[in-house]
């Protein structure tokens, strides 16, 4: 049975007033914004902590690794602590963009071994839309917190590991259906996709309001791309950040143990010796799979 993967702005609320509050943790993060502290200062829920993306859910970049490595356990495990997570506290985590940056927070926390770890479905926006209070500023750090990680807990997946789900299982592309068709590519050396793969673009998974899709519209989503028919599911994105919320998406949908590859398409697409599809269709173009593009 799968594990809640959401908790509600009004459920939120009320385990802020308990015996057992949560950690909440605000990871304000967008490509090409580097202010997420600034807007974390400008309005944040009541004991929240902010979270840095780029310097504590991810280690320095590089080719082969891509834009947003996995970080040591080690430094996450500080990062952890920094937050003042306590073991077995109840953790739940939110960002003001429909939780496709916080996701990567819940799948490296559930990675690293804790299991009550949630997203505040409809993020910020669903808490401002409840009427509930925010405080502003960069308040004092937390107490440090004691939590022990071990890696491991969820599955993850090398370029090689990922082409191999491209071919006997199931790889889908999270990223936005024009940069998967090789159209524009902001950010990355390469446009296109990892051949094999399927388009399904993360937003998606969300509702008009940023809460996620009801269990059964994902179940729908992902059978139509073959999620129900598959033996094991990857996902990629551009860097690792928003695959997470797909991971997240299949959980709801029922379709657990989802299979992440951090590297991404910054990391594919860096190595010239590895074939890049363009077009609508997973194998792409025939002329435009090859080492460049």
């Amino acid at each position: 049975m799968s594990r809640r993967v959401l908790t509600t702005a009004a459920g939120l609320h009320a385990l802020l007033g308990s015996g057992r509050p949560p950690a909440v943790l605000d990871v304000r993060w967008a490509l090409g914004d580097p202010h997420g502290r600034d807007h974390y200062a400008d309005g944040h829920l009541p004991g929240a902590v902010y979270v840095d993306l780029d310097t504590e859910l991810a280690a320095p970049p590089s080719p082969r690794a891509g834009r947003h490595p996995l970080p040591g356990l080690d430094t996450l495990q500080a990062a952890v602590r920094r937050w003042g997570v306590r073991a077995d506290q109840p953790v739940v985590v939110y960002d003001d963009l429909g939780n496709t940056a916080a996701a990567r927070a819940w799948w490296l926390l559930r990675y690293a071994g804790l299991t009550d770890v949630t997203l505040l479905d409809g993020a910020l926006g669903a808490w401002r839309a409840a009427g509930l209070p925010l405080e502003t500023g960069i308040p004092a750090a937390p107490a440090p917190g004691d939590v022990v990680l071990r890696a491991g807990a969820l599955p993850v997946t090398d370029a090689d590991g990922a082409a191999g789900l491209a071919a006997d299982g199931l790889l889908l592309d999270a990223r936005a259906g024009e940069r998967y068709r090789g159209e524009v590519e902001p950010v990355d050396p390469r446009a296109g996709h990892i051949p094999g793969a399927v388009s399904a673009p993360t937003g998606e998974n969300l509702a008009a309001d940023g809460t996620f899709l009801p269990a059964a519209a994902l179940r729908e989503r992902f059978g139509k791309a073959g999620a129900g028919a598959a033996t094991r599911i990857g996902v990629y994105c551009g860097s690792g950040v928003t695959a997470a919320h797909q991971i997240a998406a299949l959980e709801i949908a029922g379709f657990e143990a989802a299979v992440l590859f951090p590297g991404s398409w910054s990391a594919w697409s860096a190595d010239p010796d590895r074939p890049a599809a363009t077009g609508p269709l997973p194998s792409g173009s025939p002329t435009a799979v090859g080492g460049s593009s």
